[in-house]
């Protein structure tokens, strides 16, 4: 069976991870068919040839859910589309208790 997978590559807590077209029994490090793109989950930066990954699956390779998520989640270029938070940023629970009193504060002076 061939699969989609990740390849590890990069330094200790630095991972880069290359986009491959592989036997299944091979080993992670093992030789590629195909090298179809790579992916750096710390800035998430991805580029993937996002046609060549859709024929591989045509032929019957099977993605493995990481791969799927980056594949539904790039545009036709093989860029990652980044899905903005709404709302408020996150804050930490010292950040929100200081807004919290600030809120209260303007509100009792008003």
């Amino acid at each position: 069976m061939v699969k989609i997978r990740l390849k590890r590559l990069g330094d200790k807590k630095n991972p880069i991870y290359r986009i491959i077209v592989i036997n299944s029994a091979a080993k992670r490090e093992g030789r590629p068919i195909e090298q179809i793109g790579f992916y750096n989950p710390k800035i998430k930066d991805l580029k993937l040839n996002k046609e060549k990954a859709l024929d591989w699956i045509k032929k019957g390779a099977q993605p493995t859910e990481t791969v799927k998520y980056l594949i539904d989640n790039s545009d036709e270029n093989g860029n990652l589309i980044r899905k903005e938070k709404e709302g408020q940023p996150k804050l930490s629970k010292k950040a929100r208790a200081k807004a919290e009193a600030e809120k209260q504060n303007e509100e009792s002076a008003a």
